[in-house]
């Protein structure tokens, strides 16, 4: 039983080898079948797309992509929102603390994804658009595509619930609401960028200008 068990494993295994280099025997075969026409025909292309996405990389930087910046009001919120396709807000305050860690993270992640937008907006300038997009905790990331709120990080609950969390676990977050070209696996955060004895902390309520907010912090300076 055993032995047969092996035969067919091997057989499956030699099969499988057999598809893999047949398919490496027809790429191989192509690229000697092309002639000097076909090889400039293929960088022509391949140029052709590296000047598409060079000509992309400086419409975003145009648009104040690549950098983490803060904008003053509710009117420039609609502008940012609509000029570019995705956009991250970071919705906060200034005497939370939480809300200087969320800065930290987004800075990194701005340069790093470009094709993103990145701003804050203190929540004491926007009455109305944290009424309309029902923000009751600080801080907290709108997280919008062509103009409409996709998704929200609310607080530290989706980063581990601790101050701590790693930019890592941000930066998929943010791919699992597809506001970023994220290359990880999506169906499972990076949990081994986590740093060990985390500090959990608890949720209390504050009040901004007589409104009630929750603030995700135990230490509002």
């Amino acid at each position: 039983m055993a032995n047969d068990m092996i035969d067919s494993i091997t057989k499956v295994l030699v099969q499988s080898a057999k598809v893999v280099e047949d398919q490496v025997d027809a790429e191989l075969t192509k690229l000697t079948e092309m002639d000097e026409d076909d090889f400039e025909k293929m960088r022509e292309r391949r140029l052709e797309a590296l000047k598409k996405a060079q000509k992309q990389k400086q419409e975003w930087l145009s648009k104040g992509h690549g950098e983490y910046r803060e904008i003053s009001s509710e009117k420039e919120f609609f502008g940012e929102v609509k000029d570019s396709k995705k956009v991250v807000c970071h919705f906060y305050r200034n005497t939370t603390f939480r809300c200087r860690i969320v800065d930290k993270h987004l800075g990194l992640l701005a340069k790093k994804h470009i094709e993103t937008k990145f701003i804050k907006l203190n929540v004491e300038r926007a009455p109305f658009l944290t009424e309309r997009l029902r923000i009751k905790v600080i801080p907290t990331l709108a997280l919008l595509i062509d103009g409409k709120s996709k998704d929200y990080v609310v607080g530290f609950g989706d980063l581990g619930n601790t101050d701590d969390f790693s930019t890592e676990i941000l930066e998929w977050r943010l791919g699992c609401a597809d506001v970023i070209n994220y290359s990880g696996n999506l169906m499972e955060p990076p949990t081994s960028t986590q740093k060990p004895h985390s500090r959990f902390t608890k949720v209390e309520k504050k009040t901004i200008r007589g409104r009630g907010y929750e603030t995700d912090s135990d230490d509002d300076d």
